[in-house]
């Protein structure tokens, strides 16, 4: 077949004399496709021959610039992902080659379009609408609502590739904790996807290092005209080189920067559980934490809805991982300037982990469900300037029981609190009073004058009252 195919991701519409149908892909999506190279589809007149005794009397009355068809160039790729690039995918099976997709809504009523390809750095999520007119169909047969379309059979490429793909190049995407497949039951399809989170670990020109993916299942009831609202995350993510985090302080930590910690040698945040808005924890999003600001958070994490006894141990491992975040911290920076290389600047994290036996419990696995970061500090140098510096830390778990078969989330809380250690010197004595000594005399003048003043008013006032009694008994 002689046709070039697009998916039939938008609306298309055609102004020809003759019928347009969409093939379906058995799997897939269906495609639009338009056949090249045929003469019947020519809506032209037949034209008139040319003879060549005519053709430069054609030429001079006709001839103008002239546009040749482009042959088919295979497409090009640059040497790395360049920001806003498509993610290349590489189906094995088939030897496909084709671009990551993000499904986005379209149009005022938010259906999904499955076209739109993953942009590289693009960390962004989208959402969208699915209806379906045949939910008993559909469930088993849509690929959209299995969550093993989303990882399997294909692998992410590295880099763009412009010749032979070897197997050094693909990387293989890594389910986290996957569902089953969707199976109807009771008129209700169950385990079908209602949220995609990828995350894509890359380094500089070197390209995507791993991909990882999780998954949200709900369940759908109803047959005609079901819908579902589904949700696409990526997130891209590199380990941070020490030299580009900001510092925290110099050299002291400043109230409400971020506490600097080590992961094999690489500085990173300190991080503490997200909360989704439906009380959900985060699979990515973490709260910083802040020198010096006491915080609590919480939230629940979801779990397989069947567990059995063996799988204790990784559910164990799932909590502490989902506690303590992707970078495990084994140093705490001393200050707020502390550099990776010099050791006397770090201290080690004390971490005390749960007992991992259950009491009188013959179907329970002890789990952590609270850490208690526990930060002790103090401020040293000038009291007119004194530097806050970090003493020691404690992570401090927390278990209590989980039951098999009757927990699907378990409630996790991280508490953080900040220790104030700083011992006072005693205040300085107060300086030296200056006491003036003057002669004793050295106000007798001041103080005769006065005297003789206090007199002269008294015998004044005596003389004045003497003539008020004269003057009283002569009238008389």
């Amino acid at each position: 077949m002689s046709q070039v195919c697009v998916e039939k991701s938008l609306m298309f519409r055609s102004n020809t004399p003759y019928p347009t149908d969409t093939i379906a892909v058995p799997g897939g999506h269906d495609l639009f496709c338009v056949q090249l190279d045929d003469s019947k589809l020519n809506y032209f007149q037949q034209p008139q021959g040319i003879k060549g005794s005519d053709f430069s009397k054609f030429v001079e009355k006709y001839g103008k610039h002239s546009f040749l068809a482009r042959s088919e160039v295979q497409p090009s790729f640059s040497a790395f992902y360049r920001a806003g690039d498509p993610i290349l995918i590489y189906f094995d099976s088939s030897s496909v080659l084709s671009t990551l997709r993000q499904p986005v809504k379209m149009g005022a009523s938010g259906l999904c379009a499955d076209g739109n390809p993953a942009g590289f750095l693009d960390s962004k999520s989208t959402s969208c609408t699915r209806i379906f007119a045949n939910l008993s169909k559909s469930c088993i047969t849509d690929p959209v609502l299995d969550a093993a379309s989303y990882y399997r059979d294909f692998t992410v490429l590295k880099v763009p590739v412009n010749d032979t793909i070897v197997q050094s190049m693909k990387v293989k995407v890594a389910a986290v904790a996957p569902p089953g497949a969707p199976h109807m039951k009771d008129s209700t399809c169950n385990n079908v996807v209602s949220e995609v989170i990828y995350e894509i670990e890359f380094s500089g020109t070197h390209g995507i290092q791993s991909v990882s993916v999780q998954f949200k299942v709900s369940n759908i009831s109803g047959n005609s005209g079901s819908s579902l609202q589904q949700h696409f995350t990526l997130r891209f993510w590199t380990r941070t080189l020490s030299h580009t985090l900001p510092r925290s302080g110099n050299p002291g930590y400043i109230t409400g920067a971020p506490l600097l910690i080590a992961d094999s040698g690489a500085m990173q945040h300190m991080s503490i559980l997200w909360s989704e808005g439906d009380g959900s924890c985060s699979q990515f999003l973490r709260h910083t934490v802040q020198f010096g600001r006491n915080t609590r958070t919480g939230c629940k994490l979801s779990l397989s809805p069947i567990l059995e006894e063996s799988n204790c141990n990784y559910i164990q491992q799932k909590l502490y991982k989902a506690l303590q975040g992707m970078n495990k911290a084994e140093d705490l920076a001393i200050t707020g300037s502390a550099h990776s290389t010099q050791a006397e600047e770090w201290t080690t994290i004390l971490i005390r982990n749960c007992s991992v036996q259950a009491v009188n419990c013959t179907s329970c696995c002890m789990v952590p469900v609270t850490l208690e970061i526990q930060i002790l500090w103090t401020k040293v140098g000038l009291m007119s300037n004194p530097q806050a510096q970090i003493l020691g830390a404690r992570y401090l778990y927390q278990c209590q029981p989980l039951k098999f078969l009757s927990t699907s989330a378990v409630p996790l809380t991280t508490v953080v609190t900040f220790a104030d250690m700083t011992e006072w010197p005693e205040p300085p004595r107060g300086q030296p009073q200056v006491h003036w000594k003057l002669p004793f005399d050295i106000f007798f003048p001041f103080k005769v004058a006065m005297n003789l003043e206090r007199s002269y008013r008294g015998d004044l006032a005596g003389y004045f009252l003497l003539i008020l009694i004269i003057s009283s008994i002569l009238c008389f």
